[in-house]
């Protein structure tokens, strides 16, 4: 099958983020939550940021969301939205994309859903807010987006407040509500928090449903990497404000090309392999994002530091280097090196 290079090539990316640094000013000095992150993601794809708490992922899709425009964040680069820059647009534009062109399902849906509101009467405020329809449309429209998320007696159910329902229900609400408008990217920031397992697994199972529908593309925040192993076809591993591996989902999780991500996937349970020993997780915590460690944020935690030459790990930032198409790795260790001392921690040949 042939395909029309200069068409596709002429194709700008869906959403294109460059180079974004996020820096909140404070009294102790400078947080620099998002410290230059790049990705690309086109309609009907998801891509995940994972990583621990502190390392910036939601910080950069509040970015995307001009959610960051009434604090004092200094932000630079670019977030381009089919062409159009969000860094730059009118604070009216920024809210008519917000919720029709772009949503998010939020980390706790019970402090993001009003107590005082039924779930219907906030569906229907985020429909009316993009179109000009009647509240009996827009409440047609609720019950069938609750319906359409598995929510069972929708037309019962659409008057009744966030505490009548369960953990796994609000969260299928919220993503009734980010949808109502058919947006075209859609974030979601760890939407299976708190959710027993098999809740969680209807809710990734819902949203790539969705997402087949409406053709959304989605980013998944997690620290969770069995929810992206499920649901991405690209990761972000974000560590200290900055991306330090980026690759397919497959790519990250059988060829890992970072000290962190290895600590990360030890630290996992594995069903697809038989373990006899405990889970190895990564010591010491993550660094403050006012007084970051000179040279390689990680260095500190990193049991593999002695493989590079004159203490470079303490004292240079490595660079974001390209391993291949999509594929990069932010370490001072050699690649091939790399991949060796992988092998040889998971007990393969390299």
């Amino acid at each position: 099958m042939t395909h029309d290079t200069s068409v596709a090539d002429s194709r700008k990316p869906f959403l294109q983020v460059k180079d974004l640094h996020v820096h909140f000013p404070t009294d102790d000095g400078l947080v620099r939550a998002v410290d230059g992150i790049d990705f690309t993601l086109e309609r009907g794809q998801t891509i995940g940021i994972v990583g621990e708490s502190g390392s910036g992922k939601s910080v950069a899709s509040l970015a995307i969301l001009g959610l960051h425009r009434r604090s004092k964040a200094m932000l630079s680069g670019q977030i381009l939205l089919e062409g159009e820059d969000l860094l730059t647009v009118s604070d009216d534009r920024i809210r008519r994309l917000r919720g029709n062109q772009m949503a998010m399902v939020f980390q706790d849906p019970l402090s993001a859903l009003h107590p005082y509101y039924s779930i219907g009467a906030q569906i229907v405020e985020a429909y009316r807010c993009h179109n000009d329809v009647s509240k009996d449309v827009a409440r047609k429209r609720a019950i069938e987006m609750l319906e359409r998320v598995g929510i069972p007696n929708p037309n019962l159910r659409v008057d009744h407040y966030p505490h009548q329902f369960s953990g796994g229900m609000r969260q299928r609400a919220m993503i009734a509500m980010a949808l109502v408008n058919d947006p075209k990217l859609l974030i979601a920031d760890e939407p299976t928090t708190a959710l027993d397992v098999t809740v969680q697994a209807q809710i990734l199972e819902l949203m790539k449903g969705l997402q087949k529908e409406f053709g959304s593309a989605i980013i998944i925040i997690t620290h969770d990497l069995g929810v992206v192993a499920d649901v991405a076809d690209d990761i972000i591993v974000m560590y200290g404000g900055k991306c330090v591996e980026k690759g397919s989902v497959d790519e990250v999780f059988y060829t890992p090309q970072h000290p962190y991500t290895w600590g990360l996937l030890a630290s996992m349970p594995r069903l697809d392999k038989v373990r006899t020993d405990r889970l190895d997780p990564i010591p010491g915590n993550p660094p403050s994002l006012i007084n970051l460690p000179p040279g390689c944020a990680f260095s500190p935690r990193c049991a593999y530091r002695g493989e590079v030459a004159a203490d470079r790990c303490r004292t240079e930032v490595p660079e974001l280097l390209e391993l291949g198409p999509g594929r990069s790795a932010r370490c001072h260790i050699d690649a091939d090196r790399r991949s060796v001392i992988y092998a040889q921690k998971v007990g393969a040949k390299p």
